[in-house]
């Protein structure tokens, strides 16, 4: 038994001297990790030099990567890019996609305070809601600092009245008008009467000077909600028609900022 094992261990030892004499080692064409430039050859090496490599897809020094076209986006990753497009090209700013034009804003409340200023007929090719939203938010807010809580009020009363006016207007005009065109003019012309409310936080309106404001303030609401219809709509000859129920919807807001 002792012959047979030191037969055959004597046999595996020749058998693998003999291996080892065969192996062939070729040189790796990888360099050595410890000389330190091993991560930059690689990125060398690893692709042909006729392949396209692929694009990474991480974020160096604060940088956003690759996006589409092969172009590098230069802008900063910050939290204020959650607001924005984040700097790529031909993306409109995030404003504009609600819908929300500060010029437009700013040339429609200039044309209402001018109402002696002829109206563009192209004014209202733009419509947007953001002025009318924030000028009815200024209404409430300017009467609750007086002490009147009527933002129910001022709701209810928009939406019957643009309804009826958008009614009325479409039973006049051949041409027709659409709901949000309608809420647009309303809402924008009402600034006369947001300044009305704005002094009502300094001086009592239930008086003998305060029926001449928001007189006042009625009639510039309408004479500029009524500039604004017949231009858009081609109505020239039939303005005091279009004025008389504008009046009366104004007149409701005046009333809830005098008593």
């Amino acid at each position: 038994m002792s012959h047979l094992f030191n037969q055959n261990t004597y046999n595996y030892e020749q058998q693998g001297g003999q291996n080892a004499e065969n192996l062939q080692f070729y040189q790796s064409q990888y360099p050595d990790p410890a000389a330190g430039n091993y991560a930059s050859n690689t990125r060398q090496n690893s692709f042909p030099s006729n392949t396209l490599s692929p694009t990474p897809d991480f974020a160096y020094a604060g940088y956003n990567s690759a996006i589409p076209g092969g172009q590098m986006n230069s802008q900063p990753i910050s939290w204020l890019s959650a607001f924005g497009t984040g700097g790529l090209e031909g993306e409109p700013p995030l404003l504009e996609e609600l819908g929300i034009n500060f010029s437009h804003i700013k040339s429609k409340s200039f044309t209402v305070l001018n109402p002696l200023r002829p109206v563009d007929r192209n004014i209202m090719d733009d419509t947007d809601l953001a002025g009318p939203l924030v000028f009815c938010l200024a209404l409430g807010t300017f009467l609750l600092l007086s002490g009147k809580q009527h933002f129910g009020y001022i709701y209810g009363v928009a939406v019957v009245g643009c309804t009826v006016l958008y009614l009325i207007l479409n039973l006049m005009s051949p041409q027709g008008i659409d709901v949000p065109k309608t809420a647009s003019v309303l809402g924008y012309c009402m600034l006369p009467l947001v300044v009305l409310s704005s002094l009502s936080t300094l001086i009592e309106l239930n008086s003998g000077l305060g029926y001449i404001l928001s007189s006042l303030a009625i009639v510039w609401c309408t004479y500029s909600s009524s500039g604004f219809f017949t231009a858009v709509l081609g109505m020239d000859d039939q303005r005091f028609l279009v004025a008389y129920p504008v009046g009366l919807f104004y007149g409701s807001f005046a009333l809830m900022t005098v008593f």
